[in-house]
């Protein structure tokens, strides 16, 4: 791909092809390497998944990285599975459906986005909300894939968030 060469994608076409590399990468591929991706995005590290072949015949590198500061318990590579497995099913499902999934944007960078589906999975007792976002920026060179552990208490019943005070 040429640098700084913009091109748009459609939300399905660009979910269906996140969903295809996530399902690729760590539900289809042998199990050493997909946990070596996980161990490297678990340390901080953006990994290069793959390129892809647009329409045009541009190249599109794919990056993938894990902010699991949310994550509740200890994320290990099974926990991280679950959640994935969790979130393609998710994706999938929604784009079957053709169900329109919200976006959400920083003001200040329309190319950061949080797509709003959710991946919510229970290890140990402890539940863990999984969402998929990515960073587009030119600036980057590639498109990365987002995986974020997001606080589960945001998702909670009210009733179960803050306790009500006894009637007197």
């Amino acid at each position: 791909m040429a640098q700084n060469q913009s091109q748009t994608i459609p939300r399905d076409k660009f979910l269906t092809i996140a969903a295809n590399l996530l399902y690729k990468a760590f539900l289809e591929n042998k199990r050493t390497e997909a946990k070596n991706v996980f161990r490297d995005m678990a340390a901080g590290r953006s990994v290069h998944l793959t390129n892809v072949q647009m329409e045009d015949r541009s190249q599109v590198r794919f990056d993938i990285s894990l902010d699991h500061t949310e994550f509740r318990g200890k994320l290990n590579f099974g926990a991280f599975r679950a959640s994935l497995a969790m979130l393609v099913a998710q994706l999938s499902d929604a784009l079957r459906a053709d169900k329109d999934i919200k976006v959400f944007s920083s003001e200040n960078n329309p190319d950061n986005v949080i797509f709003g589906l959710t991946a919510a999975t229970e290890d140990e007792g402890e539940v863990n909300v999984l969402v998929l976002g990515v960073d587009s920026s030119e600036t980057r060179g590639s498109i990365e894939l987002r995986l974020q552990y997001l606080d589960p208490a945001q998702f909670a019943p009210e009733s179960e968030a803050a306790p009500v005070p006894p009637a007197a």
